[in-house]
């Protein structure tokens, strides 16, 4: 699902609402999440799950195309647990 068709589905539930005010409430949490994110913070939806960064150590890599070996810095990456819910819908 894309963030347009998000916004079309919740204003498909909403008609009072217009698909530009759809949009901002929209980016608004988005860009929320991304910030939290980016502050180290942990983001929890109960029932759907729960974001948090996560630190990648450095490492040697090797370049699949000429073998030669590349040092990789220490990363931040976005982490996804899903909640229960959304877990035993998944898995019924």
């Amino acid at each position: 699902m894309t963030k347009s068709e998000l916004i079309e589905k919740i204003a498909a539930k909403n008609p009072s609402l217009t698909l530009r005010d759809i949009d901002r409430i929209v980016s608004v949490i988005l860009d929320s999440i991304i910030n939290a994110l980016a502050a180290g913070e942990r983001v929890e939806f109960r029932g759907f799950g729960a974001f948090s960064v996560r630190t990648r150590s450095p490492r040697i890599a090797k370049n699949p195309r000429t073998g030669e070996k590349i040092k990789v810095e220490k990363r931040l990456i976005p982490h996804f647990k899903t909640g229960k819910q959304l877990y035993e819908m998944l898995n019924k």
